[in-house]
């Protein structure tokens, strides 16, 4: 889908940011998918199955379904999927199509692309086809992009590449928290100049630098979605003084906070 031109992508109407019910489950049909369907999983706990490969997801998880593939799904009702779900075609003949799976760690800029394409359709507004169309084809890039990152791993066990992910995906989850590396390297069993070795090649990033981008990224969603002000988030990830939290988020994001906001 690299090469295909945006108009080429032919917008369906089935498209949603929906938190599914408790008793929400999505039924094996006999038909197969006829179009490609983008699925991208925002919160919540639950399975999905492509072709009988079944796949546990959560917050990141993200497929695109082709033509002929057959789905279902389930969720854990005490932790409800929020899904946003996009079917579309392509009228050119296309080569470069995405992995139908992947579990997307750094999530700001995709979902931000999922929520503007939905707010297009949501009331008549104006050039919402064409605008959609190169939208589509931003999400494809990415996702393009993101198949053709390579993990850094570099004669590292599975166990220990198996710790540093999860460290990492702690920081990730936990961005308010002031994380040392002594306190991270306890947690991993490690060292701290070990761990520091370990997780920047396994990572691609020093820890530091792994902790403020979790911390801004957040900020970035908080900012975006969840109605805050800049102190409040600034608060809320732990910076004590805002004129530093507006300085290091400039020097990650190259605009300042109230700029996004």
């Amino acid at each position: 889908m690299l090469h295909a031109s945006p108009s080429s992508f032919v917008i369906l109407p089935a498209l949603a940011k929906i938190v599914c019910e408790p008793g929400w489950k999505w039924q094996k049909r006999e038909k197969s998918l006829q179009n490609y369907d983008l699925f991208y999983v925002w919160s919540g706990e639950g399975t999905v199955v492509r072709n009988d490969e079944p796949f546990q997801v959560g917050k990141g998880s993200c497929f695109l379904f082709r033509p002929g593939d057959h789905t279902s799904a389930t969720h854990n009702p005490q932790k409800p999927l929020v899904l946003t779900y996009i079917h579309f075609d392509v009228s050119e003949e296309v080569t470069d199509i995405p992995l139908p799976y992947r579990e997307l760690t750094e999530t700001v800029e995709f979902e931000h692309l999922l929520a503007r394409y939905v707010r297009l359709f949501l009331v008549d507004t104006y050039a919402a086809e064409e605008e959609g169309q190169l939208v589509l084809k931003q999400l494809m890039i990415h996702l393009l992009r993101e198949d053709r990152v390579k993990p850094v791993e570099r004669y590292v066990s599975n166990h220990l590449t198996e710790i540093i992910h999860e460290i990492a995906n702690y920081v990730s989850q936990h961005p308010g928290i002031a994380h040392r590396v002594e306190d991270l390297a306890a947690r991993a069993g490690l060292s701290p100049r070990y761990f520091s070795i370990k997780f920047k090649e396994l990572t691609g990033s020093s820890v530091q630098s792994y902790v403020i981008r979790a911390r801004i990224e957040r900020a970035q969603h908080l900012l975006l979605y969840a109605g805050m002000n800049v102190t409040e988030v600034a608060d809320a990830l732990g910076y004590r003084d805002i004129f530093f939290f507006s300085r290091q988020f400039k020097q990650y994001t190259g605009k300042s906070p109230s700029e996004i906001r």
